[in-house]
């Protein structure tokens, strides 16, 4: 597998424009989330745009946001985040992966400490949809 990020002037860009939380009106949870980082990844004849988000608010218990409510929250950014990130970048890939995490981790590399959601989405007539992996 490999990984590598977009170059070097759309992260800096992406930076000055994402860099703060989102606010919490910005997801129908209301959770506050960071887009952490933006990955273009190649394997053999698909291409994976993965958006990976800070989100310290998932996870189990009574006051964390789980999988379902996240899930509609990573919809919810693939349409007003995602789609118009690739279009202003003119980036094309076969599937979306949106990662939720709860604690910032290294790509590929598991960590059983961390709350971690992961949802696929392709695009079609400019809308995302729902993947199965």
């Amino acid at each position: 597998m490999r990984g590598y990020s977009l170059q070097a002037g759309a992260l800096a860009f992406l930076g000055v424009l994402w860099a703060a939380p989102l606010a919490a009106a910005d997801v129908p949870s209301g959770q506050r989330v960071t887009l952490h980082e933006v990955l273009v990844d190649a394997q053999e004849d698909t291409t994976y745009l993965r958006f990976r988000f800070l989100a310290p608010q998932i996870g189990g218990g009574a006051d964390k946001i789980d999988f379902a409510t996240a899930g509609e929250d990573m919809l919810h950014l693939c349409t007003v985040l995602v789609l118009p990130y690739m279009a202003e970048y003119a980036l094309e890939g076969d599937k979306i992966v949106m990662s939720f995490m709860a604690q910032i981790t290294e790509f590929g590399q598991p960590d059983p400490e961390v709350t971690q959601y992961f949802e696929s989405f392709y695009v079609e007539d400019d809308i995302c949809i729902w993947d199965e992996f």
